[in-house]
């Protein structure tokens, strides 16, 4: 495929600039690979945010919770893949070297033209508040669209519930005092 563009970057309907695939990528491809300068999360804390109105809004990717790659400073087009709740894409960590990488494969066959996503599946540390879901909120408008591009946890089923409460050790009962 010399010579043939992969993919391009353009404005996207989801959110700001998207990548979009010029040709049709099988299941299971590697696409591209993210990347840009390595920095601590202490680092990645400290900087100004790249747009005060969106302070959200970054190009880091956790490699290990204590290397991000920045891909704002020397990243390539993998920095405007966005974030999807029904993704085509999906990223993977593979060692090369002794380094660290990050690569986005399609998880399903990509017609040409479809705009290239995955789910940021984003992790913050204490508890979930609604200002954070807010503050994160996903525009992918699918329809298992889940509203944020946090990784939320997994709601138990009815069955789950049942089945946690059989298996619960029986409480005895409540005593009166006299």
């Amino acid at each position: 495929m010399s010579g043939i563009r992969r993919f391009a970057v353009r404005s996207s309907p989801v959110h700001g600039k998207g990548v979009f695939a010029c040709v049709d990528i099988p299941k299971g491809e590697r696409i591209l690979e993210y990347k840009g300068k390595r920095i601590s999360w202490e680092s990645a804390i400290d900087m100004e945010p790249a747009d005060p109105e969106n302070p959200n809004h970054t190009f880091f990717f956790d490699i290990d919770g204590d290397t991000v790659i920045d891909g704002g400073d020397g990243g390539n087009a993998a920095r405007w893949v966005n974030h999807s709740c029904s993704p085509n894409c999906r990223t993977e960590q593979v060692e090369v070297r002794g380094e660290d990488r990050i690569y986005i494969h399609a998880k399903r066959d990509i017609r040409a033209g479809e705009e290239l996503a995955y789910d940021y599946g984003l992790i913050l540390s204490g508890r979930i508040t609604k200002a954070d879901i807010a503050a994160h909120r996903c525009l992918c408008g699918s329809k298992n669209c889940r509203g944020t591009m946090l990784a939320l946890p997994k709601k138990k089923t009815a069955a789950q519930k049942t089945a946690a409460k059989k298996a619960a050790p029986k409480k005895a009962p409540a005593k009166k005092r006299a």
